[in-house]
């Protein structure tokens, strides 16, 4: 009876071996986490989850007894030790055991700020799994004293958490402006003035010089511009970095996360690799991408394809991001953009929509669920409407549908 392991068991991982078993797999499964806990949804961590909005069973993708009822074992809390290709065996504990298929599915990890500028001390915190939301939760109370180090999304959402639970937030951002690397200038503006207006202490082209702490717990921040804070705990959302250890020990390709085929194969033929770890072929140039629906629908492609198929993964980007009241929803990327067209809708709904010469490559859609499923559907399309439909926001958008 032929084995399937999958490594990793996030998104990607519970997504995969629920595929095998629908699309009638009747092997064995075995899927693998380092974490103790069943596969959990990611993006409630730092929002509702830290707000005691959602308790732990909820964050479950799954409950136990569909593995159980679907016969696909579960081993929890343990690091695979390495992987053999030419035996196809895989260790844990030092014990030898035995695969026909594997897929890795091990995600990234967040960086981390170096031990020379107090990135060790207690009370510096990253934002990525339960252990460590539950390792910040005790500090995050009202009048405690916060240091978000990076302005992009994860550190962006750190601080709506945080300034709702009432602590008083600084956010530093080294870069001229939050969200330079991923969005256009008028989402940084939007998003800007949303955390000003919930008392954020916004410093961008700032970076952190130093933290300093008594007994290893973290008390203050020197920034680059001189500047000092006192502080009762920081966060750090400086991005995150394909997990990539295992398939490097066993000689996998790398190249920004583990090198795939438009099927999902590595460049070994009986391992897979999907989710934030693996790069893929995407319009002619290779891309990796870190969101909830890639890892669900690669996987998924990735599961059919180990069992014999040969279907070639077609990406749809999108991605989302939950600000106070702000929900924004991301179609497409924006790489290479040219122009952006703003689209400003009633109250706190607008839209940004990037073009690149003609072509419409992307959409940032801020409480405006039409815009973006209007963006999305035309992306997909390969359509890009007249910049100036797009700009009068007296236009039917659905329209363009039909066009």
């Amino acid at each position: 009876m032929p084995h399937f392991v999958v490594i990793g068991a996030g998104q990607a991982g519970a997504a995969l071996v629920a595929q095998l078993r629908k699309d009638g797999f009747d092997g064995e499964i075995t899927l693998i986490g380092a974490e103790p806990y069943l596969p959990y949804q990611r993006p409630p961590l730092s929002k509702a989850y830290l707000l005691g909005e959602m308790e732990l069973e909820r964050m479950f993708l799954r409950p136990l007894k569909f593995y159980i009822d679907n016969d696909i074992k579960l081993i929890l809390g343990q690091e695979v030790g390495n992987i053999d290709v030419a035996a196809r065996t895989f260790t844990i504990a030092g014990i030898p055991l035995s695969y026909d298929q594997l897929a890795l599915t091990t995600g990234s990890v967040p960086n981390r700020l170096p031990a020379a500028i107090g990135g060790d001390l207690a009370g510096v915190h990253v934002v990525r799994g339960l252990a460590d939301v539950d390792a910040m939760a005790p500090a995050v109370v009202q009048g405690a004293r916060a240091l978000i180090v990076g302005g992009g999304y994860i550190g962006l959402e750190a601080a709506a958490v945080a300034a709702k639970k009432g602590v008083q937030v600084t956010l530093v951002e080294m870069s001229e402006r939050i969200l330079q690397r991923v969005a256009a200038p008028e989402t940084s503006d939007y998003f800007r003035a949303l955390h000003l207006g919930h008392g954020v202490d916004i410093r961008e082209g700032i970076g952190l010089q130093q933290l300093v702490g008594q007994d290893r717990q973290v008390t203050g921040a020197i920034l680059s511009d001189g500047s000092e804070l006192e502080v009762d705990f920081v966060v750090v959302g400086v991005g995150i970095t394909p997990s990539t250890a295992l398939a490097k020990a066993a000689g996998l390709t790398l190249n920004n996360g583990i090198e795939v085929d438009a099927m999902g194969q590595t460049s070994a033929g009986s391992i897979w690799a999907a989710g934030d770890c693996a790069s893929f072929p995407h319009k002619g140039g290779r891309i990796r991408l870190e969101s909830v629906p890639n890892a669900i629908d690669q996987a998924e492609c990735v599961a059919r394809n180990m069992m014999g198929g040969k279907e070639d993964y077609q990406a749809k980007p999108w991605f989302w991001s939950d600000q106070y009241d702000v929900k924004l929803q991301i179609a497409g990327l924006n790489t290479g953009y040219t122009d952006v067209v703003a689209r400003r809708g009633e109250g706190a709904s607008a839209s940004f929509w990037y073009y690149q010469g003609d072509t419409l490559l992307a959409v940032d859609a801020m409480n405006d669920p039409r815009a973006y499923m209007v963006g999305k559907r035309l992306i997909e399309a390969g359509k890009s409407p007249d910049p100036d439909v797009i700009g009068d926001a007296t236009s039917d958008l659905k329209a363009l549908l039909r066009s």
